[in-house]
C-alpha cells in the first residue's frame, strides 16, 4: 500500500515537472497540448507591475456581461472567417481577471447609474442615482449637496491629470455622467425634468461646471438636445430641449473649447485644445448603421492624443453604450457589432500607450437576460440557427436542431423582451402563441429580434456577474470574485502607489 502511494506521488511529480517526466504523454505533440503549454509559459512569465500609473483607461461596454462578451467573440471570429469559438478578443489577452458582483444597495438587478458610480466613487449605492450615497434620497433635490461623493475625476484632476469621456450613448447618460455628475435622478439630463426650484443642476449643466472646475478636459458622445434651448435646431435639424434659454454648446465654446458634430469636424479638431463632440441629438448610431460619425476606436484615438499632452497623465473612461441598447431591443446582431467596435477601441488604446505606465481596465456595468441554446455544433452562426453537432467532424452539420414543436431555434435568445413568442390577443389580458418557423436568412438579418420568453417592450438587465480584465500597473490586484466598487480602489491604488 505504501509502495503504491509512493509510486502515485512519483508519477504526479514527474507530470508536474517536465524535466523529471519519464511517462511518455501520447498527446504531447497535439496542437491543443502545445498551445496550452505555451500559454502556461506566458502566464508564468507575468510579473506584477507595481509602478505608479501615470494614466488610467477604464473601458465599459454597457450591458456586456460574460454572455454578451461570448457572443461578440463568436461574431468577430466568424466575421474573420473562423469558427468563432477559438477567437481571442483584445481584452481577453490581458493576464489579470476577476468576476464582478453588480448588485446595488437596493437592487439584485442593477441599472447603469449606481454601477458606474461604484466604479467612479468606490462605494455601492441605489438604482437610479449617480454619485450620491444612500444618505441621500432618490428624486431629492438636496441629495447632491448633502450626500454627494468624491469622484475619481476629482481625485486625478487634483493631482494635475487630465480627464476625458468617450461614449456612443448620450454624454449625459448614466455611465458617462458618472465621471462628472452628482444627481438624485439619472433622468435629469437637462432642466426640463428637474423639480421647480431644485437645488441640484441638471446633468448637462454639471458637465459645463466640470469643465469650469477642470475636472473634464475632453468629451465625445451623443446628446446634443440636452445642451441646446428649445426652439434652436442643431447641425442636423434636431431641436433642443432646454427651457432655461441656455445654449450650453455656445457656453463651452466661449471657454476656448472646440465643438465638433460629425466625422469631418472631429477629424479636423486640434489635438492640442480641449474638445466637446456631440454627434447626435440623442445616442450615437449603432455601429451597424454608422454614417458620418467617428467610430468608438477613432474617438478613443482622438481622446488619447489629446489627453497625452498633459505630462502628468490622464484618466479616460470609454463607454460602448449601444451594446446595452442592442440587447434591450432583443437585437443581438447590433449588440455584437457594437461589441466588436468596443474591441477595436481597446486594441487602439493598447497600441497607443505605454503598458508600463498605463492601467487599462475592461469591464461591463451589468449583464442582460441573454441565454444560449444547445446543442450547437462548432461554427454555428452566433446570430443564426443552432446547427447539429457532427459526431465525427469539426464543423456543424447543415441540419438545424429542432424543438419539440418541430421548428428550429437560434444559438442565442433572451428570457424576456420584444421578441417574445407569446402575443397578447386584442382586448384580452392573456398571452398566447407559438414559435414561428425560421430560416437562416431570417435569423441572420441585422434587424432580426431574437426569440424571447416573457413579453416586454424592452429586454431587461440581469444581476449576474460580469468580468473585469486588466493590464498595467497594479492590474494584478484584479483576481477572485470582487464587489464592483473595488474597481475604483484598484485604480486609485495605481495612481497613488509609492
Amino acid at each position: 500500500m505504501l509502495l503504491r502511494i509512493a509510486a502515485a506521488t512519483s508519477v504526479g511529480a514527474f507530470l508536474a515537472t517536465s524535466a523529471l517526466a519519464q511517462v511518455e504523454i501520447a498527446q504531447q505533440d497535439d496542437q491543443w497540448f502545445t498551445d496550452a503549454q505555451a500559454r502556461l509559459e506566458e502566464l508564468a512569465a507575468v510579473q506584477p507591475n507595481t509602478n505608479r500609473a501615470k494614466n488610467v483607461i477604464l473601458f465599459i461596454a454597457d450591458g456586456n456581461g460574460i454572455g454578451t462578451n461570448y457572443a461578440t467573440r463568436l461574431w468577430v471570429g466568424q466575421q474573420a472567417g473562423g469558427n468563432g469559438e477559438d477567437h481571442v478578443l483584445p481584452q481577453e489577452t490581458f493576464p489579470n481577471l476577476a468576476l464582478v458582483k453588480t448588485y446595488t444597495t437596493n437592487g439584485q438587478t442593477p441599472d447603469s447609474a449606481p454601477t458606474a458610480s461604484a466604479m467612479n466613487t468606490g462605494i455601492k449605492s441605489r438604482n437610479g442615482i449617480i454619485n450620491i450615497s444612500d444618505a441621500g434620497e432618490y428624486n431629492s433635490c438636496d441629495s447632491a449637496a448633502s450626500a454627494g461623493l468624491t469622484t475619481f475625476s476629482e481625485i486625478v484632476s487634483d493631482m494635475g491629470k487630465s480627464v476625458g469621456i468617450v461614449s456612443t450613448a448620450r454624454i449625459t447618460h448614466a455611465t458617462p455622467a458618472a465621471v462628472y455628475a452628482k444627481t438624485a435622478n439619472r433622468d435629469w439630463e437637462d432642466n426640463t425634468l428637474l423639480p421647480e426650484n431644485c437645488a441640484q443642476k441638471d446633468i448637462a449643466a454639471q458637465l459645463v461646471d466640470a469643465i469650469d472646475a477642470g475636472t473634464v478636459d475632453f468629451a465625445m458622445g451623443g446628446g446634443r438636445r440636452h445642451f441646446l434651448p428649445n426652439g434652436i435646431t442643431d447641425d442636423e435639424g434636431d431641436e433642443g430641449r432646454r427651457t432655461d434659454d441656455r445654449n450650453l454648446i455656445e457656453e463651452v465654446e466661449g471657454k476656448g473649447w472646440q465643438y465638433v458634430w460629425n466625422a469631418e469636424t472631429a477629424a479636423a479638431a486640434d489635438p492640442a485644445q480641449p474638445v466637446l463632440g456631440l454627434f447626435e441629438a440623442s445616442h450615437m448610431e449603432y455601429e451597424a448603421d454608422r454614417t458620418d460619425e467617428p467610430s468608438l476606436a477613432e474617438m478613443t484615438e482622438m481622446a488619447i492624443n489629446n489627453l497625452s499632452n498633459n505630462e502628468d497623465g490622464f484618466y479616460l473612461q470609454v463607454e460602448a453604450g449601444r451594446v446595452d441598447h442592442g440587447n434591450h431591443a432583443g437585437n443581438l446582431s447590433r449588440a455584437v457589432q457594437d461589441g466588436a467596435a468596443f474591441a477595436e477601441a481597446i486594441q487602439k488604446a493598447v497600441e497607443m500607450v505605454n503598458p508600463e505606465e498605463t492601467l487599462i481596465v475592461v469591464t461591463a456595468d451589468h449583464e442582460h437576460s441573454i441565454a444560449f441554446n444547445g446543442y450547437c455544433g462548432i461554427g454555428s452562426p452566433v446570430t443564426g440557427l443552432c446547427y447539429q453537432i457532427d459526431d465525427n467532424g469539426n464543423e456543424h452539420t447543415e441540419e438545424p436542431n429542432m424543438g419539440l414543436d418541430g421548428k428550429p431555434y437560434t444559438v442565442a435568445g433572451y428570457l424576456n423582451g420584444p421578441g417574445s413568442v407569446l402575443h397578447q390577443e386584442e382586448g384580452e389580458n392573456d398571452y398566447t402563441g407559438s414559435r414561428p418557423d425560421l430560416t437562416e436568412e431570417e435569423a441572420t438579418n441585422v434587424d432580426y429580434l431574437q426569440q424571447a420568453l416573457i413579453p416586454g417592450t424592452d429586454e431587461t438587465h440581469s444581476g449576474e456577474d460580469v468580468a473585469v480584465m486588466a493590464t498595467g500597473p497594479w492590474a494584478h490586484l484584479f483576481r477572485g470574485v470582487i464587489e464592483q466598487n473595488v474597481i475604483f480602489h484598484v485604480m486609485n491604488k495605481a495612481i497613488s502607489a509609492e
